[in-house]
């Protein structure tokens, strides 16, 4: 891991200009999305738009295995809170979905409309609301943004109840933001609207894990290496509270890569994802 201090901290988190056209990845995300969802309402296994809120935004799409569920993925996406929507994933969801598990990918609202806090609230909300689709385990995987959500599912104190609490099995945060008072120091914070007490509250690198939790961080070994030392970060803190933390840092990939893994029905980061 890189260990040269960082002075620019705007340059830390950009991702798409230090990834050979990393701007053609939304396109490209896009496409195979859609081919997915064109693949799944074919076979009558996805139920798309389900509600969970009031607003426009509070919607997931359910993704169905073949014959009976053997627990539920909830996969939240990133874009630093700020951007995307559940229409640029769904094809993450085949790797679990061939082992027999459901699949929910939601949207939320996105800064400025909605505070980071605000945001994390509403993933509690989803999770609450799509178990009424699946029963058993509950797994939560998250990239970037979204790794920064789910891993605030089991920091304490955690929006959810604990009844869901009890259900989680795994966590995996793929290339997860865990400590938040660095994005104080960047131009993206004129939309997030962080300050020093939201940012602290909403870091879980500084707050206790839930009991009895499992959690991997993923990094891709060739990502910037503040994603790298963030991961890193997490695995190290968690790991001294009693924590059940492993880390990977896949060889190779970057940051709008990495999270294809969850394609693959085989790949290691599904099976860890579902405890296989």
């Amino acid at each position: 891991m890189n260990s040269t201090p960082i002075i620019d901290w705007d340059d830390a988190y950009a991702n798409a200009a230090h990834i050979p056209d990393g701007s053609d990845y939304p396109r490209k995300w896009r496409v195979q999305a859609a081919n997915f969802r064109d693949e799944m309402l074919q076979v009558s296994r996805l139920r798309p738009d389900i509600g969970y809120g009031p607003n426009e935004r509070d919607r997931y799409d359910l993704f169905l295995p073949v014959g009976p569920s053997r627990g539920l993925v909830a996969f939240v996406h990133g874009g630093f809170w700020m951007q995307f929507d559940k229409s640029f994933w769904s094809h993450l969801a085949r790797g679990p979905l061939e082992h027999g598990f459901s699949v929910v990918i939601p949207s939320y609202e996105l800064c400025p409309h909605a505070r980071i806090s605000e945001i994390m609230r509403q993933i509690s909300r989803v999770i609450a609301a799509a178990v009424n689709e699946a029963y058993g385990p509950i797994y939560l995987a998250g990239h970037s943004a979204g790794g920064h959500l789910v891993t605030q599912m089991v920091a304490s104190p955690s929006p959810l109840a604990l009844t869901l609490r009890t259900r989680i099995r795994k966590v995996i945060s793929i290339s997860g933001l865990h400590d938040l008072r660095p994005l104080l120091k960047t131009a993206m914070n004129v939309t997030l609207c962080l300050d020093a007490s939201e940012a602290f509250a909403q870091s879980p690198a500084l707050h206790e894990p839930l009991p009895d939790i499992d959690l991997t961080c993923w990094v891709g070994a060739a990502e910037r290496p503040e994603f790298i030392r963030q991961s890193a970060l997490l695995a190290n803190i968690w790991t001294g509270l009693g924590a059940r933390v492993g880390l990977v840092e896949e060889p190779a990939k970057h940051h709008f890569n990495v999270i294809e893994g969850l394609c693959a029905p085989d790949h290691p980061m599904t099976r860890t994802l579902l405890a296989l």
